[in-house]
């Protein structure tokens, strides 16, 4: 899959809105599914996701952060399906080209967006972030580089992405603020020392794709 241009999709910004930009989301657990496959991976799989956000626009506490981006990495003790929240642990990867300030306005952002799925933050580390979403039809195709995490997604297949028929988007987006359609992940995979885990999680539906706006 190749991206060639990045497209603001799904999401009529509230002009009101603080920050705003697109999102990419993947999980280890599907997000599109039925609740036989939801049941079975209960407890079992789908405790780890990265969460990437890149800001088009935005201002946080008095911080601009405009064309940055961010990325947190989690890790919880339950299967992020039926329970969407932590607590959790995580690593946020900040954009390397922010600030001082601004590196404390993104982190700041990501606790406030993700709330308790981040709320024991084990490492801050700075990397180039690329966050590209693809123009394509079905409006869920994007790449995520940050360090060592890497995501790339594809539009579902509504022929040949089912299993048993009654496959839905069963649940939301991690985030708050979040606009998004359900993706396959043909890639998502992370690789460091602070979580004590790995993954390399492809082939999975269980992918976010879209964008975000927030107070």
């Amino acid at each position: 899959m190749s991206c060639l241009l990045l497209v603001p999709i799904l999401l009529s910004f509230d002009s009101s809105a603080t920050v705003r930009g697109q999102y990419v989301e993947a999980r280890t657990c599907d997000v599109f599914t039925g609740s036989c496959f939801a049941n079975a991976d209960t407890g079992l799989t789908g405790k780890n996701a990265a969460l990437a956000w890149k800001v088009e626009s935005g201002t946080v506490a008095g911080t601009k952060i405009d064309g940055l981006g961010v990325v947190a990495v989690v890790s919880v003790s339950e299967t992020l399906g039926l329970k969407q929240t932590g607590p959790g642990r995580a690593v946020v990867i900040v954009d390397d080209r922010a600030t001082k300030a601004q590196r404390e306005a993104l982190v700041k952002f990501v606790k406030a967006q993700a709330g308790t799925l981040v709320g024991e933050v084990v490492a801050v580390h700075t990397a180039p972030i690329d966050l590209t979403i693809c123009k394509c039809d079905g409006e869920g195709c994007a790449t995520l580089t940050a360090g060592t995490v890497k995501v790339a997604t594809r539009c579902l297949d509504p022929d040949h992405d089912k299993a048993c028929g009654n496959e839905t988007t069963m649940y939301p987006p991690l985030a708050r603020g979040v606009a998004a359609k359900a993706a396959l992940a043909v890639e998502h995979t992370f690789t460091g020392k602070e979580l004590n885990e790995t993954w390399n999680d492809a082939g999975r539906r269980g992918a976010f794709v879209g964008t975000f706006a927030t107070r």
